[in-house]
């Protein structure tokens, strides 16, 4: 199990953004003591060009790096250590100048010689992705947006890698390039079958140029040249490979895309064309193909049959829920422990974003806080640790990791509602035997809606007790229920119930639960609004939190998590109770944070709730 921070430094027209900055990690060096305690032994790690010489080549400032660097020798961490991560170089440079490849070089050597302890080097992360989005899409600086651009940014990117790689091996002779891609593939109609093919050769050309294999023969020669690649670049590059010693492999969901004819038929921000026809370019998990066909582990055969080079997914990631972040780790897991059963050489699974990312669900386009928590949530002081964190460090250490929201529900990517137009006669589903389910108490029938939806849309399990059943009337009775049930948690509420009744029933609950390890996620929206998020602490009256109906024999047991907050707030409260955390939270700025940071004043960061 390897780990990797969110490092992208993305130019912007005359601005850049630093993900390192955005999340906080700049100004927190014992973050490298939480990740090494999750048994994490390797990282990926930026010492990018644009953040230590920003304005002049030869004006350099170290002390940042050093300082973490040093740290990470202490900790026994092997460093894969990132150049240039979506980046276009600092100021005086970009993708597209003859220049960059010899500039990141001289970045390379230095780094190479005041860090000679360090072996694994990632020069350029993703040079087709960056080529495409900077210069194809024109989505990042230099905003170019045709194939030509494309093409030399591509060239550029994989000349500098391996001039970059020389100068380092000059210095540190056993140096190894762990060449990081985005993995994915592109499936269409018959009709843009033309246009797939393109794209799914297109997505090897950087490892195929590393390699060496880009000669007059290769499937895209012809279509660099007619775009203004001279055969002398390509010459040179074959004659002069840098075949990774790693290749890493990046895949995400949105990494599968299908192409198809009828705009019409998708969201019209999916809608493109390629001059000859217009198509509809979507996530091709939400279309009905073949389970056997998308996926982590159908892309690590491909990458494996093609190259035959030792492989470590080097990103996994998804923002989302939860539970889907621990389902979507767990599927990538045995993925890689399947194709290496099959004779593949995997090295590794890398935990992408340790502490969190924001504003990747826009490119890094729009600046709207929205943060994506990782195995920490750096929205708290000092950063939580969550399920995913406790996922990581249990495959780190055991190599497996158990909980039944991953038990009970494969992820939304394999569920029918995930389909754009799902089919109007769906085959029933068998019945699966549901494992500890989610138990919600409850006695308002709006409340119910609210827990049965989400619950729904998360695909989590749930089992239901009113408050007025006399299963739930007696403490007995209701220990009896919990024991029949084995909820992994329990969610109860106020609505319905006066507020002495509510009381002794939350009580009682809260000492069943405990008595059982079942954890409890008390919510309460009384007296609270959906857009309340000033941070502000509020009067509470819960047995044990100091409020007006404060009883020392009614204190709350340890597990117990309280959230006083609207409705709005309740898949975050969900996220909190698998993440097994407890005490009392309420909104703020920030999202839910607990009664005592939420007090405190916000420290400008401005991360939101993702």
């Amino acid at each position: 199990m390897w780990g990797g921070i969110e490092c992208t430094v993305v130019r912007l027209r005359d601005r850049f953004r630093n993900q390192v900055a955005e999340t906080g990690h700049c100004d927190r060096l014992d973050d490298l003591d939480r990740i090494a305690a999750l048994g994490i032994r390797t990282l990926r790690y930026p010492i990018l060009w644009e953040t230590i010489a920003p304005d002049d080549p030869d004006s350099c400032d170290w002390r940042w790096h050093d300082a973490r660097l040093a740290r990470l020798k202490t900790l026994g961490i092997r460093v894969i250590a990132g150049l240039l991560h979506h980046g276009s170089g600092p100021r005086y440079t970009d993708l597209l100048d003859p220049a960059f490849p010899h500039l990141l070089a001289i970045h390379a050597a230095r780094v190479a010689q005041r860090y000679p302890w360090i072996e694994l080097f990632t020069p350029v992360n993703e040079p087709l992705t960056t080529a495409r989005l900077s210069c194809l899409y024109g989505h990042w600086y230099p905003h170019a947006s045709d194939e030509h651009s494309f093409l030399r940014a591509l060239l550029n990117q994989c000349g500098a890698t391996i001039l970059a790689m020389q100068a380092i091996r000059d210095i540190t002779p056993s140096a190894q390039l762990v060449q990081t891609e985005d993995v994915g593939k592109v499936f269409s109609t018959p009709r843009l079958r033309y246009q797939a093919d393109f794209e799914n050769a297109r997505r090897w050309l950087s490892l195929d140029l590393l390699c060496g294999e880009v000669d007059p023969h290769h499937t895209l020669y012809d279509f660099m040249r007619d775009n203004g690649i001279d055969a002398a670049v390509l010459e040179r590059l074959e004659d002069n490979p840098c075949p990774p010693d790693i290749i890493g492999a990046n895949h995400y969901l949105t990494s599968e895309r299908y192409l198809h004819p009828r705009t019409d038929a998708f969201p019209a921000e999916f809608s493109g064309g390629n001059g000859r026809d217009r198509y509809a370019d979507v996530e091709a998990v939400r279309m009905p193909l073949p389970a056997v066909q998308l996926g982590p582990a159908a892309r690590l055969a491909e990458l494996w049959a093609r190259y035959r080079r030792p492989i470590a997914i080097t990103e996994v990631h998804h923002g989302c829920t939860r539970e889907e972040q621990l389902r979507w780790l767990i599927e990538v897991w045995n993925a890689a422990a399947e194709i290496r059963r099959r004779g593949a050489d995997i090295r590794a699974v890398t935990v992408w974003s340790m502490l969190g990312a924001v504003d990747w669900n826009s490119l890094l386009i729009r600046d709207d806080g929205c943060y994506e928590p990782g195995a920490f949530d750096a929205r708290s002081e000092p950063p939580r640790l969550t399920a995913l964190g406790r996922a990581v460090e249990s495959l780190a250490r055991e190599g497996r990791f158990e909980h039944p929201v991953v038990v009970n529900s494969p992820g939304w990517w394999h569920r029918p509602e995930r389909l754009y137009h799902p089919p109007t006669r769906r085959r029933m589903a068998p019945p699966t035997a549901v494992r500890r389910p989610l138990l919600v108490v409850s006695n308002d029938a709006e409340w119910w809606r609210v827990c049965r939806n989400a619950a729904d849309v998360r695909g989590l399990a749930m089992a239901a007790v009113n408050w007025s059943d006399p299963d739930a009337e007696a403490p007995d009775r209701l220990r009896s229920v919990l024991k029949a049930l084995q909820p992994w948690a329990v969610v109860a509420t106020r609505a319905g119930l006066e507020q002495a009744a509510s009381d002794v029933r939350l009580h009682e609950l809260a000492l069943a639960c405990d008595a059982l390890s079942i954890q409890l996620l008390i919510y309460d929206s009384n007296g609270t609004r959906d857009d309340s998020g000033d941070g502000q602490q509020r009067q509470s009256t819960y047995p044990g939190d100091g409020g007006t109906a404060a009883r020392p024999s009614q204190a709350w047991t340890d597990p117990t998590l309280v959230v006083c907050a609207g409705r709005k707030y309740f898949d975050d409260a969900l996220d909190l109770l698998i993440d097994g955390e407890h005490g009392f939270w309420c909104p703020t700025s920030r999202g839910l944070q607990r009664r005592d940071e939420a007090a405190a004043k916000d420290d400008g960061r401005n991360l939101a709730a993702g």
